[in-house]
C-alpha cells in the first residue's frame, strides 16, 4: 500500500524575487564600494608605524672566585651560570617580565618625555636553544622607534643593576650580622689569650720547645762530665795506688815541699837525726854530744811540725810526715811531679763533680719549669686554637663579604647588546599590498555569496508546478531516494497512502 504524497505549488512571490536579480547587483556594488572605501580612507587615514629591532644575549659561562689566606683559611665565590643543566627557570623570562613592566615603560617613556601610553608595549621573543631576547618596538617615524628602543635598553639596564644593587645589600644584612659576631668573638678569644699569657708567663710554644732543647743540652752535658769524672777517679785512685798515698796526703805533700821554711826544717831535722844516729853508734844515750843532738833534733821536730800545722791547718804526727815521703830535696823529680799529677787530678775529680752536682741542679729546675709550662701549654694551645678559629670565620666572613659585593651577577646575570636597535627604512603598518589584498578578497567573497543566492533562488523560481498524486511505497521511501517528480506533479500538497 502507499500514501499519495502532495507537493506544494510553486509560489507568484518567489518567481518575482527570483527575477529581482538587479537587488543583487545593486546590494553588491554598495557592499563592494563601502569595503573599498573603507580600504582607501585607512590607507589615506591612517598613521604609518615603523618598527625597531634589537636583540639582547646572557652570556651563559659562569665564572668562580677562590682566595687562600695562608695558616688561616680560604674563601670562595661562585657564579653558576644561570642556563645550567640544573637550572629550574630561563631567567630570558624573567628579564622579559621586567622589561614590560609599568616601571621600567615608565622610565623609558620619562626619558623621551612621552606618556607610558604613547611608548607602547614592545614584542620580546625568546628565541629557543639560544640565550638570545629580540625585541621589537613601534614609533610613528624610524628615529622614534630607534629612540624607543634606546631608552628602552637603557632603562632595562637601570632597572637591572638597580635590584643587583638591592639584592646585594639585602644579602649583605645578614652577612654584615655574622662578620660583627665573629668580630666580637675573636676579640674576646685574643683577650683570653693576652690575658693567660700575662698570668701564666708562657708567650709562645717556642719557650717550652727551647726549654726542652736545654734540658737535653744539659743531659747530654751532664753524661759526658759524668763520664769524664769517671775517668778522672779513675787514674786518682790508679796513681794513688802507686804512690801510697791518698790524694790529700799527696796535697799536703806538694804544699809542704813547696815552703822553704818548712824544707829548711825538715833538713835541719834529717841532719841531726843522722847525727844523733851516728852518735848512738858511738856513745850512749847519756852522752853530751847525743844529749845535744836530740836536743837540736827535737828543736827541729818542733819547728817542723808547727810549720806544717801553719800550712795544713790541721797537726801531723811524726810518722805521718815520715809517711808523706819528704826528705828528698830534688823539687824537680819525678815524685814531685806524680805528686803534682795527684792533686791535679783530685781538683779535676772534685771539680767535675761539682759540675755534675749543679747540673742536676739545674736540670731539676727547668724539668719542673718544663712541666708546669707543658701544662700551660695546653691551656694555651685550645685558647691559641680558639683564635685561629675565630680569625678563620672573621677573614672567611669578611671576603666573602668582599666577593659578594664584587658578584653582582649572581641572581641577575650580565646582559650584553647583541645587535643595536635599527633604524627602519619601510613601515611596518600599514601594508598597502596587504589592505588591497584584504579588500580584494573580502569583495570576492560577498560577490560570490550574493551570485550564489541569487543563483539559488533562480533556480528555485524555475520548477515546474505539480497536478497528480505520486504513489510512492513505503519501502521506496524507507530505503530508496525518491525520483524526481513528473511534470504533472504539484508542487503545493503531497498525499501520502497508506496500506
Amino acid at each position: 500500500m502507499t500514501e499519495p504524497i502532495t507537493l506544494p505549488s510553486a509560489s507568484p512571490q518567489v518567481t518575482r524575487v527570483s527575477r529581482r536579480w538587479n537587488h543583487y547587483l545593486l546590494l553588491g556594488l554598495v557592499i563592494n564600494t563601502v569595503i573599498w572605501s573603507l580600504a582607501l580612507i585607512y590607507l589615506r587615514v591612517a598613521r604609518p608605524s615603523y618598527v625597531s629591532e634589537w636583540a639582547l644575549i646572557l652570556p651563559g659561562a659562569g665564572q668562580g672566585v677562590n682566595v687562600s689566606f695562608p695558616n688561616i683559611g680560604q674563601a670562595s665565590s661562585s657564579t653558576t651560570s644561570p642556563f645550567g643543566s640544573y637550572s629550574a627557570a630561563d631567567p630570558r623570562a624573567n628579564y622579559r617580565y621586567i622589561a614590560g613592566s609599568e616601571e621600567v615603560l615608565a622610565a623609558a617613556a620619562a626619558s623621551l618625555k612621552m606618556t607610558p601610553e604613547a611608548f607602547d608595549q614592545p614584542r620580546i621573543k625568546l628565541l629557543d636553544n639560544t640565550t638570545i631576547m629580540q625585541f621589537q618596538i613601534k614609533g610613528h617615524t624610524p628615529a622614534e622607534a630607534q629612540k624607543k628602543s634606546y631608552a628602552l635598553y637603557d632603562a632595562l639596564i637601570q632597572r637591572l643593576n638597580a635590584l643587583r644593587v638591592q639584592e646585594v645589600i639585602d644579602r649583605d644584612l645578614g652577612t654584615q650580622a655574622s662578620l660583627h659576631a665573629a668580630q666580637a668573638k675573636l676579640k674576646v678569644a685574643q683577650q683570653r689569650l693576652s690575658q693567660f699569657k700575662v698570668s701564666s708567663g708562657l708567650s709562645s710554644s717556642d719557650q717550652v720547645g727551647n726549654l726542652s732543647t736545654n734540658i737535653e743540652q744539659l743531659r747530654r752535658l751532664r753524661v759526658e762530665l759524668v763520664a769524664q769524672k769517671q775517668q778522672t777517679e779513675d787514674r786518682l785512685r790508679q796513681l794513688s795506688t802507686t804512690l801510697g798515698l791518698t790524694p790529700q796526703q799527696a796535697a799536703a805533700a806538694f804544699i809542704l815541699k813547696s815552703d822553704e821554711r818548712f824544707q829548711l826544717s825538715l833538713k835541719d831535722y834529717s841532719t841531726a837525726s843522722a847525727t844523733l844516729a851516728v852518735l848512738l853508734s858511738k856513745w850512749g844515750p847519756n852522752h853530751p854530744q847525743v844529749v845535744k843532738e836530740r836536743a837540736k833534733q827535737q828543736s827541729a821536730q818542733q819547728a817542723l811540725l808547727g810549720r806544717s800545722r801553719t800550712l795544713l791547718g790541721y797537726p801531723l804526727s811524726q810518722k805521718a810526715l815520715d809517711d808523706l815521703q819528704l826528705n828528698t830535696t830534688d823539687v824537680g823529680s819525678a815524685q814531685e811531679s806524680l805528686f803534682r799529677d795527684l792533686v791535679t787530678l783530685r781538683a779535676d775529680q772534685r771539680g767535675l763533680a761539682a759540675q755534675v752536682a749543679s747540673l742536676d741542679q739545674q736540670i731539676a729546675q727547668l724539668e719542673a719549669q718544663f712541666r708546669s709550662l707543658s701544662a700551660k701549654e695546653f691551656v694555651m694551645d685550645n685558647l691559641k686554637r680558639d683564635v685561629q678559629i675565630s680569625e678563620t670565620v672573621f677573614a672567611s666572613t669578611l671576603a666573602q663579604l668582599d666577593l659578594g659585593k664584587s658578584d653582582i651577577f649572581a641572581a641577575y646575570p650580565l646582559v650584553q647588546l647583541l645587535a643595536v636597535p635599527s633604524l627602519p627604512t619601510e613601515p611596518a603598518s600599514p601594508k598597502t599590498l596587504f589592505v588591497l589584498v584584504g579588500a580584494g578578497f573580502s569583495s570576492v567573497l560577498v560577490t560570490g555569496g550574493l551570485v550564489s543566492l541569487w543563483w539559488r533562488r533562480r533556480h528555485l523560481s524555475t520548477l515546474p508546478p505539480i497536478s497528480q498524486p505520486l504513489l510512492v511505497s513505503q519501502n521506496e521511501i524507507l530505503g530508496k531516494a525518491l525520483p524526481p517528480p513528473p511534470p504533472q506533479m504539484s508542487i503545493q500538497s503531497f498525499q501520502l497512502l497508506k496500506p
